[in-house]
């Protein structure tokens, strides 16, 4: 079977930090971008950000910039989003998708459709 699995979600206070993984079974993720999304109660989901197949390039929404990262280890067929300084305006459940490839240059978060597989999401919840 072919499985995404987010983990890492949880409740942290404002200013706080989480790092979430994902990790994938049944395939490789060596030929594949990766994205992180997010979509929160009542919203519309929407792309945080992704990286290329090899980590050479990444892409961020503006939200994201200075404050999160994305990176990935393919020898542990996984990719992670630290996230740092943490608002309470980044409650959502976070998911992770991957796109086949390999493509070259800067992956793109504005067609979620490109997208081949996706995770269950984790909950991020941050509260005072």
């Amino acid at each position: 079977q072919l499985q995404l699995v987010e983990s890492g979600g949880d409740l942290v206070q404002p200013g706080g930090s989480l790092k979430l993984s994902c990790t994938a079974s049944g395939f490789s993720l060596d030929y594949y971008v990766a994205g992180w999304f997010r979509q929160a109660p009542g919203q519309e989901r929407e792309g945080v950000a992704c990286i290329s197949h090899q980590g050479y390039y990444s892409t961020y929404a503006d939200s994201a910039k200075e404050r999160f990262t994305i990176f990935r280890d393919n020898s542990k067929n996984t990719v992670y989003l630290q996230m740092d300084s943490l608002k309470p305006e980044d409650t959502a459940v976070y998911y992770c998708a991957v796109e086949r490839g390999p493509l070259p240059g800067p992956c793109t978060l504005v067609d979620q459709g490109r997208y081949d597989y996706w995770g269950q999401g984790t909950q991020v919840t941050v509260s005072s």
